[in-house]
């Protein structure tokens, strides 16, 4: 068997006891999904295709083409050049029959802290410090930051909360002030941004408003266009990678070309990237006759929120859709694991998070769920282990 029949037949045998329970208890008090007692393998040529798509996209948001689309679609605060690129871009992928499939690009990916922890990977966690010295530096700061505040909306509610503990005590362990915050505890005094009565230096930015738009964001805001603080990820790089509205660009081949992408990263981009358009009112007849072969996500939206499977659609839901701002994506079946659940084989669908920084993917995760999308409330599944198979 090739690598790619490996990993399925590996795929299709019930798999449990990889999961260091002692390790994660913690972790998964009142989240009982959080990790899956098992471990996805993955065909070393289908990974190849993954890090190049990532690589890939390094050379593509550099061309001066690229960067007037994305700009020019993205909010105001986006044009705002910090130096720094942007820690933790999560690439999610399917695989299909046919190879590989992006399905979104996000730049405030969950989960890397917690696999990190789950599989005892000191190496992957000192990347991760080197990763947030690194942005300092490409920010043009000398010396290290003093102090960093991890910053989310009502953060000890949000269903990773133990990930911020885990980055918190990793960066305090290398000798940086962390504390964790939501955006309302920040202020701007005297052009400083400040956190608890004391400066802050850097932000890990775990926020959904992406454009920092919200009320509630404005001393964040205020502290990032006036580069008080090195925010990292900020509006500038989810404009560049992250809108949904870039998939269309990134699977129209011809648009690609005129802008100067080369002809190996346009065909594994034709390859990788299923075919995106957007929901508009005059196209809306013949995307409803399609719709079993598509899936709508919020075109400025994150996770599976929102998001629907195109033959489960309603009439009501569709016309919702057509008046919201939406991407309609080629559907890609997600893959298929076999788990044991209190003994018995359940098949599971799984998708794989490439964690990137700079065009290098630093750890791939899978995750695993029952249901129309991604989700941390099925038995047997959460973040499992990934296995690359020769």
């Amino acid at each position: 068997m090739n690598s790619v029949e490996s990993a399925q037949f590996l795929n299709r045998q019930p798999l449990a006891g990889c999961l260091d329970r002692p390790r994660v208890a913690a972790l998964m008090e009142g989240r009982p999904c959080l990790f899956a007692d098992t471990r996805v393998h993955l065909a070393v040529v289908h990974m190849a295709a993954m890090a190049a798509l990532v690589a890939a996209m390094e050379r593509i948001v550099v061309l001066p083409g690229w960067r007037e689309m994305a700009l020019g679609q993205g909010p105001d605060s986006a044009c705002h050049d910090p130096g720094n690129p942007g820690v933790l871009f999560g690439y999610d992928f399917h695989i299909t029959p046919q190879g590989p499939r992006l399905i979104e690009i996000n730049t405030n990916a969950g989960g890397l802290f917690l696999n990190a922890h789950a599989q005892s990977d000191q190496g992957l966690e000192q990347r991760c410090v080197e990763m947030f010295l690194r942005e300092w530096t490409l920010a043009g700061r000398s010396g290290r930051p003093g102090r960093l505040a991890i910053v989310d909306e009502d953060p000890a509610d949000q269903y990773l909360a133990p990930e911020f503990e885990l980055c918190r005590s990793l960066l305090q362990q290398a000798g940086i002030d962390a504390f964790i915050c939501d955006p309302r505890q920040l202020d701007m005094v005297d052009g400083r941004l400040q956190g608890g009565g004391r400066t802050v230096d850097m932000v890990y930015n775990r926020l959904t408003d992406f454009a920092l738009d919200a009320a509630t964001s404005g001393a964040l805001r205020d502290a990032w266009l006036s580069s008080a603080v090195v925010l990292t990820p900020h509006p500038r790089a989810h404009a560049l990678y992250a809108d949904k509205r870039n998939l269309i660009r990134l699977s129209d081949d011809a648009w690609l070309a005129s802008i100067g992408v080369d002809g190996g990263d346009r065909e594994l981009l034709a390859r990788v990237v299923p075919g995106t358009e957007a929901v508009v009112g005059g196209n809306g007849d013949a995307l409803w006759s399609r719709r079993k072969g598509l899936f709508f996500k919020p075109a400025a939206g994150f996770g599976s929120r929102a998001a629907y499977r195109g033959d489960k659609l309603t009439r009501r839901v569709f016309e919702e859709i057509l008046a919201g701002n939406y991407v309609a994506q080629e559907f890609a079946l997600p893959g298929e694991r076999v788990v044991r659940v209190d003994g018995a084989p359940l098949p599971l669908k799984y998708d794989l998070r490439c964690y990137a920084y700079r065009g290098e993917v630093l750890a791939t995760v899978a995750r695993l769920w029952q249901g129309q999308t991604t989700n941390f409330r099925t038995p047997g599944g959460g973040f499992a282990e990934v296995e690359v198979v020769e």
